[in-house]
């Protein structure tokens, strides 16, 4: 007999040899009814996965994430056999499950069209009809790249060759259809039933630029067809706030062929960008923070010291200078050290919190670049906080509701991850514990909820990202707090203590918006271009009925310039009906209409983007009210 420890902490004893199927069945008919598979011991499992130790085992549904896992992995093996079926000649690349969905790249003389998608769908319902177990399979390496040969795949025999000669090989089998994989999956095909192929993509094979383009084919799959319907809608809505769109006819920002991935902001889009800013630096007076600005270009050594080198130096750009090595920064966080170290600190100046708005440039590979959401150089609104070892814990929590704050500002809900120490990093697994340690007592002490993102942390330090929810549920990457440890090491940098003596500081590495590039992309999306009247690059548009009134219209124009309320007039020659979609299509938060009845009353006829037509006021009555909206940053989604 095993002992199995159940998620609710209940346990139960069972046969050695026993499914997880049967566990589940066990428990109830109506839980292995929905049961995908089964976490056991912190590894996925199948259903048929047979017991044979004591263990933690948690039975999953579609409802739980790693559950969605099960079922978009089987998913992207249903599509591998319909295109197989369909177009014989592919070569099969690999096909994971992915957040949302999951995808398959192909090699195939055939050019995929999004008419093929439907195609493929309807052969992807005959083989979920057939309901086909899917059933594990393990051979010995030697055995399993010949197998593979003999299947044409040769994709797959360079990635079993990459493993050691010891290695054992796993495959899942469904009728007809094998394809190399370690699993988990589904236990038939009968499972998935609600399912879409949404885009074919290019990839470059294990994605790398120097390797060939292969055919990516997207999808997505969940248990029930209601929720696929309400996701599809999503991508819909998604589609109609995609910032790029709306960035050109906004007339906000573009990316030009001479500038791969180094956008262009106009003179509208630099009015959203400029009051971001001036927001970032006003906040940041009133939270203790001073301002600094470090060079873009700094030497080679510099880089070297920061661990930058080891770590990230193919994203990386470099330049001579005076036949010296230079980098260009892809982080501001040596210049900042190099500012704490301009003098000597005593203990009574801690902490110290430096902010910075630095221009940053990674190199990112063509193909992953995407409007303002992935670019090659952006600005960081970093901040670099040195502090006491006792002051750890307070200065956490500050940052904490510093980002709180600021994203309440927008209406956007969050919810944080703590991301632990990587494969590849700095510093002692004492040191990483203590830091690691320091993020979850600060998360606690505030009553917050985080999930833990096993080794995604930085090189030099865990972190805590913040991912912030859309009005569309869709979820972003944008703040971080993370705790450091190994620069102030590198740097050797030393505050002097109570005691007299030399001290080693704790730093902070932080950003709320984190890349102003990106936080601009995401407010497009997020307010479909509708920008609050705080934000928007117009606040005003005043529309003469005919241009008899132009003076009058100006004459309103420039009492609101005097409030610093950015206006603009259409004095052209058109219908005022087509004046006033032309300012909706431009997303305008208020329209003024005025002719003969205002020009006498010194009124205004208000219209609203959002709420339509208000009525006549006295322009001196809708200035101070739109101040006010101004002033309390009001958000309508």
């Amino acid at each position: 007999m095993v002992k199995i420890t159940l998620k609710d902490g209940s346990s139960r004893e069972v046969t050695k040899g026993t499914s997880v199927y049967e566990v589940a069945k066990d428990i109830s008919e109506g839980l292995a009814r929905v049961a995908v598979g089964g976490e056991l011991d912190n590894q996925l499992v199948d259903l048929s996965f047979n017991i044979t130790k004591d263990c933690n085992l948690n039975i999953l549904r579609f409802d739980d994430e790693e559950g969605k896992e099960f079922f978009r992995h089987t998913s992207a093996h249903i599509l591998a056999q319909a295109v197989k079926r369909l177009y014989p000649e592919t070569i099969l690349a690999i096909g994971p499950a992915i957040d949302n969905g999951f995808y398959y790249d192909f090699d195939s003389p055939h050019k995929f069209t999004p008419e093929d998608l439907e195609k493929i769908e309807d052969e992807m319902k005959k083989i979920v009809k057939e309901d086909l177990s899917l059933e594990r399979f393990e051979l010995p390496r030697g055995e399993a790249i010949d197998f593979m040969k003999k299947q044409g795949e040769d994709y797959k025999v360079e990635l079993i060759q990459d493993l050691p000669v010891d290695s054992i090989i796993s495959f899942y089998k469904q009728g007809d259809f094998v394809d190399l994989c370690a699993g988990p999956h589904l236990p038939s095909t009968g499972k998935v039933k609600a399912f879409k192929l949404l885009s074919v993509a290019g990839a470059y094979w294990r994605g790398n630029e120097n390797n060939k383009m292969l055919q990516r084919i997207y999808g997505t799959s969940f248990e029930k067809k209601k929720d696929l319907e309400d996701y599809i809608h999503r991508l819909e809505e998604a589609k109609k706030r995609d910032h790029r769109k709306l960035g050109k006819e906004l007339d906000l920002f573009s990316l030009q062929e001479e500038g791969p991935g180094f956008p262009f902001f106009h003179p509208k889009g630099m009015i959203v960008r400029n009051q971001l800013e001036d927001l970032w630096r006003k906040e940041h007076v009133k939270w203790g923070y001073e301002e600094i600005k470090t060079p873009i270009i700094l030497n080679e050594q510099l880089w070297r010291q920061s661990g930058h080198w080891d770590h990230y130096q193919e994203n990386m750009y470099f330049t001579k200078i005076d036949e010296g090595d230079y980098a260009v920064k892809p982080m501001n966080c040596p210049g900042a050290i190099l500012t704490y170290k301009r003098k000597m600190h005593s203990y009574r100046d801690l902490p110290i919190r430096m902010g910075e708005l630095g221009l940053v440039h990674r190199h990112e590979l063509s193909g992953v670049l995407h409007g303002l959401m992935r670019v090659r150089c952006f600005t960081q609104d970093d901040a670099h906080l040195f502090m006491l070892p006792e002051q750890i814990k307070d200065e956490i929590i500050g940052v904490i509701n510093f980002i709180d704050y600021m994203y309440k500002l927008f209406g956007f809900k969050y919810h944080i991850e703590l991301s632990t120490k990587p494969e590849k990093a700095m510093g002692t697994d004492e040191e990483w514990d203590l830091a690691t340690n320091a993020l979850k007592e600060a998360m606690e002490s505030k009553g917050l909820p985080y999930k833990i993102n096993e080794g995604d942390g930085a090189f030099y330090g865990p972190k805590l990202d913040f991912q912030l929810e859309d009005c569309i549920g869709r979820t972003w990457q944008c703040g971080t707090i993370q705790l450091d440890f190994q620069m102030p090491q590198r740097f050797d940098l030393n505050y002097v203590g109570a005691d007299g003596e030399k001290h080693r500081p704790i730093m902070i590495h932080r950003v709320l918006y984190g890349s102003i590039e990106r936080f601009i992309g995401i407010l497009i999306e997020h307010f479909a271009g509708k920008f609050p009247a705080w934000l928007a690059p117009v606040q005003v548009k005043v529309l003469p009925i005919t241009d008899k009134y132009n003076d009058y219209a100006n004459t309103i124009k420039e009492k609101l310039q005097a409030k610093d309320i950015r206006v603009e007039v259409d004095a052209r020659n058109e219908k005022i009906g087509y004046k006033i979609r032309e300012a909706q299509l431009q997303k305008v938060p208020y329209m003024l209409v005025v002719g003969e009845k205002e020009a006498e009353a010194g009124t205004v006829a208000v219209r609203s983007r959002d709420k339509g037509e208000l009525g006549v006021v006295k322009i001196d009555g809708f200035m101070k009210d739109l101040i006010e909206e101004i002033d309390k940053k009001v958000i309508l989604v």
